[in-house]
């Protein structure tokens, strides 16, 4: 179970509800340890006199703000002394159209649920009314000594607490860019071309389709150099376009989006026989199960003297969902047809 990171009241008028806030999302991201080139000895970050090369113990460090022909120190305990409580609420102060609030000013997620089941009615009153005004609630809140801006939304059957940048911290891209086009002519044909091409390569959003394909190749990497073997290198980045060529570009692209989803509409049909796309995705993910049983079973003493790496590589073959975010014991368990902890999750 997941386990909160912060806790106390979201008051909206004359309502409380007492919430609780957990984090809803993490990072997979592949660390390496830093060695020395030719050992296995492991590289350490110490703390240092600039001036005299001597390693400072950390009772002797602290905090000085550069000046420019100063520094000025502030010691720990005057900042503890000015920091905000940490707040037990959270009181919403207005709530905004979500159409005008612009997404760079969202910065991390969080899942707010009720404190306990006798809040149920309330929580589902909130996300009900939100929901349907397409509104999110402002506020403010502190954590972890530090106070933050934050937008309440409803999100699926969830409310969802977006922390947000300050006005301040938004930069202006005129400003800060200057290759921005201004005021740039596109003709009317190539505009109507290149929306013609936006609707041709138009999808539904399956998150699951997506994966971190880097990350599955830095552990085919390792796994390779590791048995002396050797990895594909990945391919070039695509050519720029040639304005004069960006006609000719923009219709090839178009008539070979169109042609890529009449074939593969042709395709579907005749493989699925007419089916609707409910049961054929049912009959997948019988099989799927299936196959993964009878591939796991007959391996399952092999597995534990298999490297992370190489247990990777089978839930990959297998199409195991939440691999990506598995631990070596959950990939076993997940290879031998045994639910891990992340199951429910999609890679």
């Amino acid at each position: 179970m997941a386990r909160a990171v912060w806790s106390g009241a979201l008051s909206f008028g004359l309502v409380a509800l007492p919430v609780q806030l957990f984090t809803a999302t993490e990072s997979h991201t592949i660390r390496f340890n830093q060695l020395q080139r030719g050992t296995s000895d492991r590289v350490r970050n110490k703390r240092v006199n600039e001036r005299t090369g001597e390693e400072v113990p950390m009772e002797e460090i602290i905090k000085g703000f550069d000046m420019g022909d100063e520094y000025v120190v502030v010691e720990p305990g005057e900042l503890d002394e000015i920091a905000p409580g940490q707040s037990k609420s959270m009181e919403i102060t207005g709530f905004v159209d979500l159409d005008q609030v612009e997404q760079v000013f969202f910065d991390k997620t969080y899942y707010l649920a009720p404190k306990g089941k006798e809040y149920a009615k309330v929580y589902a009153l909130l996300h009900s009314a939100l929901a349907q005004a397409n509104k999110i609630g402002i506020a403010t809140v502190v954590m972890r000594n530090r106070e933050y801006l934050v937008a309440v939304k409803a999100e699926g059957d969830v409310l969802a607490l977006h922390t947000m940048h300050w006005a301040d911290e938004v930069r202006d891209p005129h400003r800060e860019i200057g290759s921005l086009p201004e005021e740039t002519q596109v003709a009317d044909k190539e505009l109507q071309t290149a929306v013609q091409l936006v609707e041709a390569l138009s999808i539904d959003w399956e998150p699951g389709e997506y994966h971190d394909t880097y990350q599955e190749k830095v552990l085919q990497l390792v796994e390779a150099k590791r048995t002396g073997q050797t990895v594909e290198k990945g391919e070039p980045p695509p050519r720029s376009t040639n304005v004069i060529d960006l006609m000719g570009a923009l219709e090839a692209s178009v008539e070979r989006a169109r042609s890529a989803r009449k074939n593969g509409a042709e395709t579907t049909e005749e493989a699925t026989g007419g089916r609707s796309p409910a049961k054929l995705k049912q009959a997948a993910e019988k099989r799927q199960v299936r196959t993964v049983k009878e591939a796991a079973k007959p391996h399952g003493s092999e597995l534990e003297g298999l490297t992370k790496a190489e247990l990777y590589q089978r839930a990959s073959d297998a199409d195991i969902p939440g691999r990506s975010s598995m631990t070596r014991e959950e990939l076993i368990k997940a290879l031998t047809g045994k639910s891990g902890r992340r199951g429910n999750r999609v890679s």
